[in-house]
């Protein structure tokens, strides 16, 4: 995954004239999901937006507190544009994740962003559609971020795992299953196919 995270005092997403999210101070992240992407990357992603030290302490000590630390709001808008290749000076977007599996990644992802820090300070776009959005970088500070390859698996893959190795079994062996329900509220980062052709391919 890819992000650009910007520091900003305010930052809104318009879609057809109408105002959809906006946010005072806090962080702008424009987030792109490559076609390769799994859990790790939204795991580990996650954890660096909320955790980058990109404001002031309140002693004014620089670079000292997070948008955690500082209970700021952060501004999420899809950009499969980070993603781009260019073919001469035509850019290409193959390896930006397809429109079947991304609108799920992102929701998780979105949702991984909220359980993590806080419900009401996660702010969103709307994923595909053509937005305006407004942003009042402070500082400016902007920040590239990619995941690391060879990431280890969050534990959202367990959930993930659960999932797949529960799908054969009853009703009442599943209520029994404490380590399954234990990470029930965990997001899956798969679609149901994805985790059919797994399924199949254990069986084969």
């Amino acid at each position: 995954m890819k992000a650009i995270i910007q520091r900003v005092t305010e930052a809104t997403v318009t879609v057809d004239g109408n105002l959809v999210s906006s946010i005072g101070k806090g962080l702008c992240v424009l987030v792109g999901i490559g076609r390769k992407d799994a859990a790790k990357d939204a795991d580990w992603l996650v954890k660096k937006i909320i955790n980058l030290r990109l404001f002031d302490g309140d002693d004014g000590k620089r670079w000292d507190k997070s948008v955690k630390d500082k209970n700021y709001e952060v501004l999420c808008v899809s950009q499969f544009t980070l993603h781009t290749i260019l073919k001469g000076n035509k850019p290409d977007f193959h390896n930006s994740m397809g429109p079947d599996e991304a609108p799920i990644f992102y929701d998780n992802f979105i949702q991984l962003m909220k359980q993590n820090y806080s419900e009401d300070k996660i702010k969103n776009g709307v994923f595909g559609a053509m937005m305006q959005v407004h942003i009042q970088n402070d500082g400016p500070v902007t920040i590239p971020l990619e995941s690391p390859e060879n990431l280890p698996e969050p534990k959202v893959r367990k959930y993930q795992d659960c999932k797949i190795t529960s799908r054969n079994q009853s009703s009442s062996s599943l209520a029994s299953n404490q380590s399954c329900s234990s990470l029930n509220s965990e997001p899956a980062f798969k679609s149901d196919t994805a985790v059919e052709t797994q399924d199949s391919a254990k069986d084969s």
